[in-house]
C-alpha cells in the first residue's frame, strides 16, 4: 500500500463519519506517523508505507473518527506566529483569542518594562505569544489546573521564556500579589444551555473547566473582573476575551468595578469577542 492508497482509505472513513476536512486530516496524521512535512508526502504518493506505520494510521484515523480533536491526535497547534505544544488538558488555541495578543502588544511599548498577569492561562499561548515580543516584560500566569500549568511550563521552555514567567495553581480569589500593570484573561464563558450544544469535538473532549463559565456564563468574567481591579495598578489595563453575547453585562460590571471601557474589539466573524478596559479609580 502507498501513501495514496492509505490517504483515499483514512478520507473515506472520515467522510463517513462527518468528519469535516477529512482529506487534510488523513495527510496531518500520515505525516506525523512518518515524520515528513505534509509537502514531502503530497510529493511522493507512490511511496509504499509498511504495516507498522498502517497500524498507527489507523489507530490514529479512530481517533479522528470519534470526533477527537487534530491538536490533540497532532499533538500541537500553531497559535499567532508560534507553535505550542497541547494536550487534553487545555484548551485548544483559536485565533479568536489572537485579539488579546494583539491588543497587548498596542498596549505595551517595545522598549517598556512591565508586570503582567495571566488569568487561567491554559497552555500558555497568550502570555508566551506577548512576551515573545516584548522581552523586558515579565509575567505571571495562574491556573487552577495543575495538569494546565505542567503543560504551559513545557510551552514557556520551548520557547525560552521559563524564567521570565512565574506559574502558579491556585484560584485567582486566594492570589495576592503584587500590582500588576496588565491583567490578561480568557476565563471560561460559556454557559450550561450553550454548553450542550458544542461540537462533539470540543464538548466531548476539551477540558470543562476551561470552558463552562456556570449557569449564566458570566461567573468567571465577574471573578475575573473583581480580581484585576485589586491586582492592577491605576491605570493598569485588563485585556479579556468573552462571549458574543456578553459585551453589554461585562461593560456594566467593568464600569460598576471601578473600570473604563476602553473598546470591544469583534473577532473574524463580526463577533464581540475581547475588551479592553483601564482601571480609573
Amino acid at each position: 500500500m502507498n501513501y495514496q492508497d492509505i490517504l483515499n482509505e483514512g478520507s473515506k472513513i472520515l467522510k463517513e463519519n462527518n468528519i469535516k476536512n477529512p482529506s487534510l486530516d488523513c495527510e496531518l496524521i500520515l505525516s506525523k506517523i512518518l515524520k515528513k512535512t505534509r509537502e514531502e508526502i503530497l510529493i511522493n504518493l507512490n511511496d509504499c508505507i509498511n504495516d507498522k506505520a498502517r497500524n498507527q494510521f489507523i489507530f490514529y484515523l479512530n481517533k479522528r473518527k470519534q470526533k477527537n480533536p487534530m491538536a490533540y491526535i497532532l499533538g500541537f497547534k500553531f497559535f499567532w506566529k508560534y507553535k505550542f505544544y497541547i494536550n487534553k488538558s487545555v484548551l485548544i488555541p483559536r485565533p479568536e483569542s489572537e485579539q488579546i495578543v494583539e491588543q497587548a502588544l498596542k498596549s505595551i511599548p517595545a522598549e517598556k518594562e512591565m508586570n503582567i498577569l495571566d488569568i487561567g492561562t491554559g497552555s500558555g499561548c497568550l502570555i508566551i505569544s506577548i512576551l515573545k515580543e516584548r522581552p523586558k516584560c515579565i509575567s505571571t500566569a495562574i491556573d487552577l489546573s495543575k495538569d494546565a500549568i505542567k503543560v504551559a511550563k513545557i510551552n514557556a521552555n520551548l520557547h525560552h521564556l521559563g524564567n521570565k514567567i512565574k506559574f502558579l495553581n491556585i484560584n485567582i480569589d486566594k492570589f495576592n500579589s503584587s500590582k500588576y500593570d496588565l491583567v490578561i484573561s480568557n476565563p471560561p464563558y460559556i454557559n450550561s444551555i450553550d454548553l450542550n450544544r458544542l461540537d462533539d469535538d470540543v464538548r466531548l473532549y476539551e477540558p470543562k473547566l476551561a470552558l463552562y463559565g456556570g449557569v449564566s456564563g458570566f461567573e468567571s468574567i465577574k471573578k475575573t473582573i473583581k480580581n484585576s481591579y485589586k491586582l492592577l495598578k491605576y491605570n493598569g489595563k485588563l485585556i479579556m476575551e468573552i462571549g458574543e453575547k456578553q459585551k453589554n453585562y461585562s461593560s456594566k460590571t467593568l464600569i460598576n468595578n471601578g473600570f473604563y471601557v476602553n473598546s470591544v474589539y469583534k473577532d473574524f466573524s463580526g463577533k464581540d469577542r475581547c475588551l479592553v478596559a483601564t482601571k480609573i479609580n
